[in-house]
């Protein structure tokens, strides 16, 4: 066979799988949107786009998926310039001015509040995504967006389960669709049931032009960044443990936990009514070792 062909065979596997990648991906958003009913008839939905693999992909799926939803609804793509040194403030505009969709491009000098209010050496995340949030709400309703869309995916959800778990001491996630704590915007993430390492082989198919984060994202010994590499190698070692742990996320058991607000623990009695889902008292756990499902537990079929 010459080089010729050889390229050719490449070229058109490479091809198919990148069309089988975004089928995925597309059908991903589709049913996270359907499930929780994140975009209804006549909504303005404003695309934070922050120059990531994933605002990038939210973005782009999204305009794919209003070519063909059964209801009408709009988008605004909005990206918040923090002014960090060194950020090339021309790779959005330029991009967002191919796409068939509104944009704006926010200024505001957070960069510069952040570094003259935490002290060297330390995280910078939490006041940063303090400023960014205050200030894409007073957007999104100058906007008149009645959703805003964040590019947060399942790989985050699960992190921030773990993070909350490890370090505050709480079962709190990173719900799909919210009322922000403003009380004025419902938050949506369609991403919600895409895989991270999908979305970086998106971004290489579709060719994004990937802005670096070098405020916070560059810096070193971050927890977040910590547990993410984690979880991803619990998943090299048995593939499918973070499907596992997302699933779990929607499949919550109030009376096996232990928030007495969510079950009445101190006033529960028995019946003398066999309850096939309840708990055998005596019984060794399935699997003491720990050993992970062989299957993998998946919330959709396909996903």
């Amino acid at each position: 066979m010459s080089d010729i062909a050889i390229d050719t065979a490449h070229e058109r596997k490479a091809a198919f799988e990148a069309n089988k990648l975004s089928k995925r991906l597309h059908r991903q958003v589709g049913q996270a949107i359907t499930d929780f009913n994140m975009i209804e008839a006549g909504d303005k939905v404003m695309v934070c786009v922050s120059g990531g693999k994933d605002s990038y992909a939210l973005l782009d799926i999204l305009i794919n998926l209003r070519k063909r939803a059964p209801i009408p609804f709009e988008l605004v793509a909005v990206n918040l310039d923090q002014k960090q040194p060194g950020f090339p403030e021309h790779v959005l505009p330029q991009y967002l001015s191919t796409l068939d969709v509104p944009f704006r491009i926010e200024e505001q000098d957070t960069y510069s509040i952040v570094k003259r209010l935490i002290p060297e050496g330390q995280t910078m995340c939490s006041l940063c995504s303090r400023l960014r949030r205050g200030i894409l709400y007073r957007v999104a309703s100058e906007l008149g967006a009645t959703k805003v869309a964040l590019g947060h995916h399942r790989d985050d959800m699960v992190v921030t389960l773990l993070m909350n778990m490890f370090f505050g001491s709480r079962m709190k996630g990173m719900p799909p669709k919210l009322v922000s704590d403003d009380g004025k915007h419902v938050v949506i993430r369609p991403l919600a049931y895409v895989a991270e390492a999908d979305l970086e082989r998106y971004a290489v198919d579709r060719q994004f032009p990937i802005i670096p984060c070098t405020l916070c994202g560059n810096q070193e010994g971050l927890q977040r960044a910590t547990i993410k590499a984690m979880i991803r190698d619990w998943d090299r070692q048995y593939p499918g443990r973070i499907d596992n742990m997302f699933t779990a996320m929607g499949n919550i058991v109030p009376s096996h936990m232990m928030d007495r607000k969510l079950y009445p623990f101190t006033t529960l009695q028995a019946t003398g009514i066999a309850d096939p889902q309840g708990d055998k008292a005596f019984d060794e756990d399935e699997d003491p070792c720990g050993t992970p499902a062989t299957s993998v537990v998946k919330l959709h079929p396909g996903a």
